[in-house]
């Protein structure tokens, strides 16, 4: 069985990470103590990122760069961004059952659309919140928060600028972006409304100044 799951999708500064996990069951998933990333402290994490390595057959994180989201965009939504990254994680990682933490609520149509782009037959859950329901997904949902904060940390000591998690609501990202509204590194989805929004702001004061 693969679980998959993604970290990283609607912050406004480094990439999003999709993370698949292929098991044999869940049970030795469930005996480590795995659950959804979101209710577990970075050492905890890291501690079972190393343990699910050790018991899955295979497992993949594909790293999404700002930039190339930012590109991806201009034609297709998130949502088709992920769908896709998604679809190259099961033809690599070949398994019977698939369950998938779904971006969007509509999940029916999810996995319609989902289908034509995968090479071998299989069956797919996708289900809103699933890194909660199973264990598989949110062995997944690991392995990708684990990824991410990786590119996080290198792109902090390569600016030296603690951004904090680089979500819209860190007041320190928005500090980050301030700063740097003049011209945005590469690291910085230029496409969210926030990165926007305060570019927008600044180059109206420079208006006003003159």
């Amino acid at each position: 069985m693969l679980g998959i799951d993604e970290a990283g999708r609607g912050a406004v500064i480094g990439p999003m990470v999709i993370a698949g996990v292929l098991v044999e069951d869940e049970k030795e998933l469930i005996e480590i103590g795995v659950k959804d990333s979101k209710l577990l402290t970075p050492e905890e994490r890291k501690n079972l990122y190393e343990k699910i390595i050790d018991i899955a057959k295979d497992w993949v994180a594909i790293k999404i760069p700002a930039e190339e989201i930012d590109a991806m965009r201009e034609r297709i939504s998130l949502n088709l961004i992920e769908m896709k990254k998604m679809a190259e994680i099961i033809n690599v990682l070949n398994s019977d059952k698939v369950f998938i933490d779904c971006p969007q609520v509509s999940t029916e149509k999810f996995v319609s659309m989902l289908k034509p782009l995968i090479k071998q037959d299989v069956e797919i859950i996708a289900e809103n919140f699933a890194d909660k329901k199973y264990p598989v997904v949110a062995a997944a949902s690991i392995l990708a928060k684990v990824e991410r904060d990786k590119e996080i940390e290198k792109l902090k000591k390569k600016f030296n600028f603690d951004f904090g998690v680089g979500y819209p609501h860190d007041e320190r990202t928005i500090a980050f972006l301030k700063m740097n509204a003049k011209n945005f590194p590469s690291c910085v989805r230029k496409s969210w409304i926030t990165a926007i929004e305060i570019e927008n702001h600044v180059k109206q004061r420079r208006l006003e100044d003159f």
